[in-house]
């Protein structure tokens, strides 16, 4: 994946973990996750936590242009 405008670069906080990051700024889930791993070669294999201040590139396109679907329970 092209680094460049199209990155927007997070910080991690400390005992965060990969996911953790993704859904605190895009909240979303795997897919989501999948997208950074790609946008970030190597991370997967720095371990489970991230270091508080590592620099993390989150794809501006991953976040989901879609609607979240909505359940009513009552009327």
């Amino acid at each position: 994946m092209a680094r460049g405008n199209d990155m927007m670069p997070v910080e991690a906080v400390q005992g965060e973990t990969l996911d953790q990051l993704v859904w605190r700024v895009l909240r979303q889930g795997a897919p989501a996750v999948e997208r950074v791993l790609e946008a970030n070669p190597g991370l997967a294999d720095a371990g489970l936590f991230l270091t508080r201040g590592q620099q993390v590139l989150v794809p501006a396109g991953a976040r989901s242009a879609a609607p979240v679907p909505m359940t009513q329970l009552w009327t």
